[in-house]
C-alpha cells in the first residue's frame, strides 16, 4: 500500500510538510507519519513512491539510535499505533514514529565531504561554497580536505530552501547556539559517514535539523541520514570527474531536468519506470546500511 497523505480522525492535524504529517498527541508528544511523497526542487510530486515513507521512518530510527550518544533526539519509544483507531493502524504501520514536542531550530545544517550538487555549481563560478574559499583546481565529487559546515534557510511548504552564509546563520541563531550546532553536525557526520563507508556507501553530503526542549538543550529532530536528506553513493563506482550514480532521490532530479521542467507546479507526471527505479534505489540503500529488511 503507498501512502500520498493521511486523513486521521483519532488525532489532530498540526502540520503538513512536504512529505511528513504531523499530528499532536498531548503537550509533550507528537505522532510523525511519513508518507510516500516526493519532493524534488521544492515541489511535491503526484505520484508517490512506494515504501519510501517505511524505508525514511526505520532508517531515521537506525541512525537515531546508533548516534544517540553524540546529541539526544526526539524518538520517544512509544508505540505509534496505541494512539489511533484500529480502522487506522494500516495507513501508519511502520511508517510512524512517537517524538518530543520541541521548538525546531529555523535552519537546516548541512555537512558536506565532497563538492558535487550547487556546490560544484559555486565553486566553478566563484570557488567557493557558501561563502566558504576552497582550494583552486578541485574537480566535481572531489574529496573535500575535510568536511565542510554550510548552512540554509529553512523554508515553509512551497518555498525553496535558500544556502545562506556563515555570518548570516549566526546571526539568524546567536553564536554560542551556532557553534554547538556546528561541532554536534560535524561529529555526527564523520561517526555516519565512516560506518556507511564499511558497508560501501560514500555520503557525499547530508543535512541535519535541529530542536531545542524548555531547557534548551539540542536535540536531532525530522529525519537523519535518509536517501531523502543525504547524497549517497556507491563506494565502487565513485569515480572523480563526474557525479556518481546515487541511492537517493537524485535519479528523479536528473530526470526532471531532462524534461526540461520549469521547477514550479504542476509537476510533471513520473513515468513508472522512474518511479520502480526510485523506489528500488531506496530499498537498497536502507537494505545496505543497517543489513536489515523493511
Amino acid at each position: 500500500m503507498t501512502l500520498l497523505q493521511t486523513n486521521l480522525k483519532s488525532l489532530s492535524l498540526l502540520h503538513q510538510g512536504k512529505v511528513r504529517d504531523i499530528y499532536n498527541i498531548s503537550d509533550e508528544k507528537m505522532l510523525i507519519v511519513t508518507t510516500d511523497r516526493l519532493s524534488a526542487f521544492d515541489v511535491i510530486m503526484n505520484e508517490p513512491i512506494p515504501n519510501k515513507g517505511r524505508v525514511l521512518t526505520q532508517m531515521s530510527s537506525f541512525w537515531f539510535k546508533r548516534l544517540n550518544g553524540i546529541v539526544s533526539n526526539h524518538l520517544l519509544d512509544d508505540d505509534p499505533t496505541s494512539f489511533v483507531s484500529k480502522d487506522e493502524v494500516r495507513h501508519i504501520q511502520d511508517r510512524s514514529i512517537v517524538v518530543k514536542k520541541l521548538k525546531p531550530i529555523p535552519i537546516e545544517a548541512i555537512v558536506r565531504g565532497y563538492l558535487v550538487g550547487s556546490g560544484w555549481k559555486e565553486y566553478q563560478q566563484d570557488g567557493t561554497i557558501c561563502g566558504i574559499k576552497l582550494p583552486i583546481n578541485l574537480q566535481q565529487a572531489s574529496k573535500l580536505d575535510a568536511p565542510i559546515f554550510t548552512p540554509s534557510s529553512k523554508a515553509k511548504v512551497g518555498d525553496h530552501d535558500e544556502n545562506i552564509s556563515l555570518a548570516e546563520y549566526y546571526a539568524l541563531i546567536g553564536k554560542d547556539l551556532a557553534d554547538q550546532i556546528i561541532k554536534i553536525s560535524l561529529s555526527l557526520y564523520k561517526v555516519a559517514s565512516d560506518f556507511a563507508e564499511s558497508k560501501g556507501i560514500i555520503i557525499a553530503d547530508t543535512k541535519f535539523e535541529f530542536g531545542l526542549d524548555s531547557n534548551g538543550k539540542i536535540h536531532l529532530i525530522d529525519e537523519v541520514l535518509t536517501p531523502d536528506s543525504s547524497r549517497f553513493w556507491p563506494k565502487d563506482k565513485y569515480r572523480l570527474g563526474i557525479s556518481p550514480p546515487s541511492y537517493d532521490k537524485q535519479y528523479v532530479r536528473d530526470w526532471l531536468e531532462s524534461s526540461h521542467w520549469n521547477k514550479l507546479p504542476p509537476a510533471p507526471v513520473l513515468p513508472k519506470k522512474v518511479i520502480t527505479n526510485t523506489a528500488d534505489k531506496y530499498l537498497e540503500a536502507y537494505t545496505q546500511l543497517t543489513g536489515q529488511s523493511l
